[in-house]
């Protein structure tokens, strides 16, 4: 685990945006800037947090989590799944092939959880009982495991707008994608999920939900793309507490965003609308901790961070 000093330190120096001249055509989401030339995309994962579909500030090594825990999971699917990557040339960059992504997200969940407008629990403590085409039973408690993981396919919107969950026939009657796509990603969706909660019950951790997102490479082959299982994507549990907890009525043991989430809303009671509170260091630095604590419990290897200015240092690493 980093100290908190220097945690603290690197509050004043995070990458909240890049600037990379004659790397390529810039496209800058959320979390990701992505530079695109020669058939090549280079991701540039920022330091940047967001939730409720906003940008809400930095958290330190964010950046870096993300990339490397990325990394850790493209290279152990890969006999499994084929991905784009090419090379990690720095601790917040990934060099990987340009694809076109697929115009659908694939999630899978294995808990009734959540806490978002998107979230199953929402949904099912609402009353609703067929949630994105998967007929759900009577009687679940918030934080319940499901009988089987269940896919809830979203569309995915342009920034600033939501995704939209919907249901295997809702989707290719929306003709954005044909049934083969649809289904492959499927398929390759499951097997991502089935290793990787395999691997974090190796280590500790209930795999509780996530989503994947795809694209197609020059060939037209679907590879998946962008992040793999990281405390962004995916939801983490502590699965040595998750028993005492759920019978008690209690709140899992989280290890992702969902701490900040949580803190939005029942501290500044900011849910996406208006304008953005101010998110103190203190709960800066504590969902950094958390962040670091999930990388290294699923990468079963001590994060070491980069203490470096990451913007000159990306610049170095690529040659620019």
């Amino acid at each position: 685990m980093v100290d908190k000093e220097i945690l603290k330190t690197h509050l004043s120096q995070p990458l909240s945006e890049t600037d990379l001249t004659g790397l390529g055509e810039l496209q800058r989401g959320k979390v990701r800037d992505s530079y695109i030339k020669d058939a090549r995309r280079y991701i540039v994962v920022t330091d940047r947090i967001s939730a409720f579909d906003r940008v809400l500030g930095t958290i330190p090594f964010k950046g870096q989590v993300l990339n490397r825990v990325t990394a850790f999971w493209f290279e152990k699917t890969a006999d499994k799944v084929p991905n784009h990557v090419i090379s990690v040339p720095d601790p917040q960059v990934m060099e990987v092939l340009d694809c076109t992504p697929m115009p659908v997200e694939m999630v899978i969940r294995a808990y009734v959880t959540g806490s978002t407008s998107t979230s199953i629990w929402t949904h099912y403590s609402s009353g609703v009982r067929n949630f994105c085409g998967n007929e759900l039973p009577e009687g679940l408690k918030k934080h319940q495991k499901l009988p089987a993981p269940i896919l809830t396919p979203s569309t995915k919107a342009e920034q600033g707008d939501h995704d939209v969950s919907a249901s295997r026939e809702e989707i290719l009657t929306m003709g954005r994608i044909t049934p083969e796509d649809f289904d492959e990603m499927a398929r390759m969706s499951f097997a991502l999920f089935e290793f990787g909660a395999r691997h974090c019950a190796n280590n500790g951790l209930i795999l509780v939900d996530t989503k994947y997102e795809f694209g197609k490479n020059a060939d037209g082959k679907i590879v998946v793309i962008d992040e793999v299982h990281t405390p962004d994507s995916s939801r983490f549990w502590q699965a040595d507490t998750y028993d005492e907890r759920f019978n008690a009525g209690g709140d899992p043991e989280g290890l992702d965003k969902e701490y900040l989430r949580v803190w939005l809303k029942n501290e500044r009671g900011f849910t996406g609308d208006g304008d953005i509170p101010k998110i103190p260091d203190d709960i800066r630095m504590e969902a950094a901790a958390r962040y670091i604590a999930a990388c290294e419990q699923i990468t079963g290897e001590p994060f070491v961070a980069d203490m470096e200015e990451p913007h000159s240092r990306i610049v170095r690493n690529l040659g620019l």
